[in-house]
């Protein structure tokens, strides 16, 4: 895939870039390492500040690198500077709480002293360069939930971004620079896909955090184990979106279309599989199906457009493969479903219904603005196919039962359960999955904790 801008409204190519050589490479690389040495010894206080002034840099660009994100990958733009402003905040949110996060922890005092010590404490301490390799689906976003912990725990970042949006890359880069970071301390490599295990090899390198495909997930997992490195992986969703007859329906179909289509539905964590409860299902699915219908679908640089395009070709005719092959299967599509006249990767809104476990609908993530709608006779109905999946990454239900709700939390296999809403992320809750959907997890304490170094100091008596 080349290094390139390629409007996905129109399919014109807009910049190129040519990718690193080894010599760049390395000289990175070797930045990387020295940077580290001194930046790991600087205070959360010095930390913080940069961070804050990045902040407000990103504040100050929103409208310009909104823009940019569409440009390169079609999310309307309105959820571009939201997108935008999440960052912000998130760094902000880090630079107040990573040392509070990542303090000296003290054993219990009968503990201290049954290991014969006079005092100990458990110290995190930063791992050194880690590798970001991430996706373009939310290209400011995924790339600063890494950043802003890692940088406040001490770490250097070495971001290998999308092909597809390598402004937003080089962007990222400057604005920590900008913000007065030393050198070093967050590069964007211009390299392909294919660069990336010689980089995770290198002894330099001391973690790797990966958010994209399964078979990205498995390729750097496997050179990372094979290296003894840590890692975390965010890889893909087929989020549940449960609804039983004590919800309120009507809020539930509303928000549905919402979780179904954010960022033109090209969301790991957006819901993909709603199950409905039986009494319930009609009203909800005429609402969903209504809802669906009525979204704006355009240029995403117009204000008023609610779903763009699909970022790519490939993605687009990977999103109809799936979609004709529920039809030809016994699927009923109940509304869009036929690719649209004219340029640009476009695919309307979609409902397929009667979706059976042998469909590839079924088993694969719909990458796109397209829902699959299950009829459940009962909660165990409900668990039971939001659990027939290789992915666990999040979950939604909707219950006015307090007794389903501890069903749900206990029952379902996901990273999250968001019960009368729709899943977002935050940075003070952890973010991650289960089973397909990955490991690790960030955001949160958890997530600045993923890459230090847990030390135990014990003093002796």
């Amino acid at each position: 895939m080349p290094i390139a801008t390629v409007n996905p409204a129109n399919g014109e190519t807009l910049k190129t870039y040519e990718a690193m050589g080894e010599e760049e490479i390395e000289r990175r690389l070797q930045l990387a390492q020295a940077t580290f040495r001194t930046y790991r010894t600087t205070s959360f206080a010095e930390r913080a500040g940069l961070l804050n002034r990045a902040a407000e840099l990103l504040d100050d660009a929103t409208q310009d690198i909104a823009r940019v994100m569409t440009t390169e990958m079609g999310k309307p733009v309105k959820q571009a500077r939201a997108e935008a402003a999440k960052c912000a905040k998130a760094m902000r949110w880090y630079a107040e709480h990573a040392e509070s996060l990542l303090a000296d922890e003290e054993p219990a005092a009968y503990d201290v002293k049954d290991s014969g010590a006079s005092r100990a404490l458990v110290r995190y301490r930063p791992l050194g360069p880690v590798l970001a390799v991430m996706p373009w689906n939310f290209p400011l976003w995924q790339v600063i939930r890494f950043a802003a912990p890692a940088l406040m725990a001490g770490n250097v970042g070495l971001l290998k971004h999308a092909s597809n949006v390598p402004q937003t890359a080089l962007f990222l880069e400057d604005l920590f620079h900008q913000a007065g970071y030393p050198e070093g301390c967050f590069q964007t490599l211009l390299v392909g896909s294919g660069a990336i295990d010689d980089i995770l090899r290198d002894e330099r390198v001391k973690a790797a955090t990966l958010t994209g495909s399964e078979p990205a997930g498995r390729a750097v997992a496997s050179t990372a184990g094979d290296m003894v490195k840590k890692t975390v992986l965010e890889l893909g969703g087929s989020d549940p979106y449960i609804v039983m007859p004590s919800a309120d329906v009507d809020r539930a179909a509303e928000i549905a279309v919402t979780a179904r289509v954010q960022n033109n539905g090209q969301s790991c964590i957006a819901a993909k599989r709603f199950i409905v409860h039986t009494d319930v299902y009609d009203r909800f699915a005429e609402r969903f199906v209504e809802g669906m219908k009525a979204l704006k679908v355009g240029d995403p640089l117009e204000e008023d457009t609610e779903v763009g395009p699909i970022s790519s070709e490939q993605g687009r005719t990977d999103l109809e493969e799936l979609v004709d092959d529920a039809r030809r299967s016994g699927a009923s599509v109940l509304c869009g479903g036929e690719r649209p006249d004219g340029p640009g990767w476009y695919y309307p809104p979609t409902v397929v219904a009667d979706v059976s476990r042998e469909m590839r609908i079924h088993r694969e993530e719909t990458f796109g603005p397209v829902a699959t709608l299950y009829r459940a006779a009962d909660l165990d109905e409900a668990v039971l196919i939001a659990n027939d999946s290789a992915f666990g990454l999040s979950s939604n239900v909707w219950t006015r039962d307090e007794a389903e709700v501890d069903r749900f939390v206990r029952d379902l296999e996901a990273g999250g359960v968001f019960v009368n809403g729709m899943t977002a992320s935050h940075p003070a809750f952890p973010f991650g999955g289960v089973k397909r959907s990955g490991y690790g997890r960030e955001l949160s304490g958890h997530g600045i904790r993923e890459f230090c170094n847990i030390t135990t100091v014990w003093h002796g008596a």
